[in-house]
């Protein structure tokens, strides 16, 4: 398979490149690193990036900004840095980039627990993964009948955990094969339009 890995340098994104490289042809896109480079907050450079890149087997988007503030330091701007990275990045992604997908295709974006179990600062990142759940679900009952959009909504990853675990009392980490495995399932199972969860609270 022929897979694009959108943010394929970054915490979540190395370890998908090294596992979906060791069977297919892997193409890394970042905003200042990789094999392509893309800024998903701009659509133009979305379909530069499929020109370059040319007709792929799966998508995977493993990126995307969203402000994390106390709601009353949030101002508008900072709600549109999630509504246009994140929430908008992705959503162009699957409405540009089906189209740069061979038969049978796949397209897998990324959220996480927020949209379910928000914790304090994330009004807005909250705000941006449900509003993806839901763009993926009604999206995956009009897109062309062999392509299935999924969205991996994760815990606070292994990788990430001495970071975050401050905000993520009493949560448990999702290990790095839990995390590979959410995604494996979307690019080679047949499901759509589903959000593939993985996360418990202790």
């Amino acid at each position: 398979m022929k897979i694009l890995i959108i943010g394929g340098n970054g915490t979540i994104g190395r370890r998908l490149t090294a596992h979906f490289g060791e069977e297919n042809e892997v193409i890394v896109a970042g905003r200042k690193s990789g094999d392509v480079n893309v800024d998903i907050a701009d659509s133009a450079s979305i379909k530069a990036m499929f020109e370059q890149v040319g007709k792929v087997d799966a998508i995977i988007c493993a990126a995307g900004e969203a402000k994390w503030a106390p709601l009353d330091d949030l101002t508008e701007e900072d709600y549109y840095i999630g509504l246009r990275s994140k929430l908008m990045g992705q959503v162009n992604l699957v409405r540009i980039g089906r189209h740069y997908l061979n038969e049978n295709g796949s397209i897998t974006l990324s959220t996480g627990i927020l949209a379910d179990d928000p914790v304090i600062k994330t009004a807005s990142a909250a705000m941006v993964n449900g509003g993806i759940h839901s763009f993926v679900q009604a999206a995956a009952l009009e897109v062309r009948r062999d392509i299935r959009v999924n969205v991996v909504s994760l815990g606070v990853v292994e990788d990430a955990y001495e970071k975050y675990k401050g905000y993520f009392p009493g949560h448990n980490p999702v290990p790095t094969t839990k995390v590979i495995n959410a995604y494996v399932r979307s690019v080679y199972g047949r499901t759509t339009g589903q959000i593939i969860r993985d996360y418990q609270r202790g």
